[in-house]
């Protein structure tokens, strides 16, 4: 039996992102010689689970970035949809001009391992530190080492923010669970 095949066409190769971008949409949190700021992010990638670090790409022209270079640390923050505007309003805005906690009404937590603010309003919290500089200065990457994490105990499962350009985000789906065929090892 053949199976069916996909009809596919060309694609602009410079619009790839919109199938490629990685996992959620975060906030990443900073605090340097006493200024905050907060950051909308949508590429970043799990590198290693012991220890836990996790790579980020922030353009060299974002306020944040001589933040987090200088202090060496920020927490990612995991908006749930309930913040979908104040995700959008944070990236079209820069700190250098606004404050972005009070514009956009998000509360600043003291965080436990980091000088960078909580985001009370999120889901989840990872506070992080500079674990690798060797490709900020070539491809503005930073690797950080997780610290500390801090989950709402509800939901489970939260609905997030996908990017997929455009000012177009895709949510979350429902959960597929295959851990059964999951060896004890890989859990």
């Amino acid at each position: 039996m053949m199976k069916k095949q996909i009809k596919k066409e060309d694609f602009p190769v410079e619009q790839a992102r919109h199938y490629l971008e990685t996992g959620p949409i975060v906030l990443v949190s900073s605090i340097w010689q006493g200024k905050t700021n907060i950051m909308t992010m949508g590429w970043h990638t799990i590198m290693e689970f012991t220890p836990s670090l996790i790579g980020c790409m922030i353009s060299g022209g974002n306020h944040s970035f001589e933040m987090i270079k200088q202090s060496r640390e920020c927490v990612i923050n995991l908006p749930t949809t309930k913040l979908t505007d104040q995700v959008v309003g944070i990236g079209n805005s820069t700190g250098a001009e606004i404050d972005k906690f009070a514009t956009f009404g998000l509360t600043a937590d003291v965080a436990e391992k980091v000088k960078a603010p909580l985001i009370r309003e999120c889901h989840a919290n990872f506070e992080c530190r500079l674990h690798d500089d060797v490709l900020i200065d070539k491809y503005n990457f930073f690797i950080f080492k997780i610290v500390k994490v801090h989950v709402a105990v509800t939901p489970k499962h939260p609905e997030t923010l996908h990017y997929t350009g455009d000012g177009v985000f895709m949510v979350s789906g429902k959960i597929i669970s295959r851990r059964a065929k999951f060896l004890p090892e890989m859990l």
